[in-house]
Order: C-alpha cells, then structure tokens, then sequence
C-alpha cells in the first residue's frame, strides 16, 4: 500500500500550496468509473501497473504533449521522452514540478517514488535515479501509456 508521504524525488518533503497552478479536479468514485474504461480506472485510481511492451505510447515518436488521460492536464512534452528500453513511455523529466507530486511507495518490498497527477491524483508511474541514462536530469519517469493521451503538435 502506498504511503502518503509527498517528496521530490530526491526525498526532500514538498506540500502542496494552497495557490497551487494546477485546477484541481475532483469526482467521485462512480463518476470515476463512468469516465474510465475498467483498466483506465485500474491504473489510474486504483494504482496498477500496465504490462510491460503493451501500452500505446511505449515506442511513440509523435512530437507533442502527453496529458492526464483522467483530466486532461498537461504533463509531459515529447522532448523529454527517451528510449529506455523498460517497457514503458519514460521521461526525464514533467512539464512543470507542479504537473506532478510525489509518493513514497513502500509497496513492492523496496522504497520507490510514485508519481501522480497534481490536478486529479490519478497513478501515473513511478521516478527513478541514478540508472545512468545520461539525459539532463538523470531521472527515469516511467509511466504507464495508459495513465496518457498524447496530443501530437500541429504543423
């Protein structure tokens, strides 16, 4: 079970302002389900994991803007994906800090930093540091395609 502790991924403690950027969206659980397909809602409210190599975005190349598929928030632009090889979308980076928040995840046997939507706490993956990837910010965002619908740039 995840903890609910907010951190930066490095660990320093981050709460949330009350002049937050970010429109917060909130629903109920069965205007949740309503919104959500069955594996939407699971990943999204209910903190799964996708399955490795399947999700839609995992090899994408489209320029643009990855969204909150629960809200519609922005949160990641393509410039920041990479190839990582771990079978979900990865990114070295959000939009904005204040795009995303934080979670100590205690729930596999190990201590992990969740990520989630700022706007309506949907699951989105889990950050990563220090695998040696070498982008800028040496942070792996592994989210799962399923948690984003991606909003490809005009021409």
């Amino acid at each position: 079970m995840s903890q609910t502790t907010s951190s930066t991924p490095s660990g320093d403690s981050t709460a949330a302002a009350p002049d937050q950027q970010v429109p917060q969206v909130r629903k109920t659980d069965a205007e949740w389900r309503e919104q959500l397909t069955p594996q939407e809602y699971a990943v999204l409210r209910n903190g799964g994991t996708e399955r490795p190599y399947t999700g839609e975005y995992t090899d994408e190349k489209t320029v643009g803007v990855y969204r909150c598929r629960a809200c519609g928030t922005e949160l990641f632009r393509s410039e920041t994906k990479f190839d990582s090889h771990c079978g979900w979308p990865s990114f070295y980076a959000p939009l904005a800090e204040d795009r995303v928040r934080y979670i100590s995840d205690r729930s596999m046997g190990m201590t992990r930093t969740e990520v989630r939507c700022a706007a309506c706490d949907g699951h989105l993956g889990h950050v990563f540091e220090g695998e040696g990837y070498g982008t800028p910010t040496d942070q792996r965002y592994c989210i799962n395609s399923i948690s984003l619908t991606l909003q490809p740039e005009r021409p």
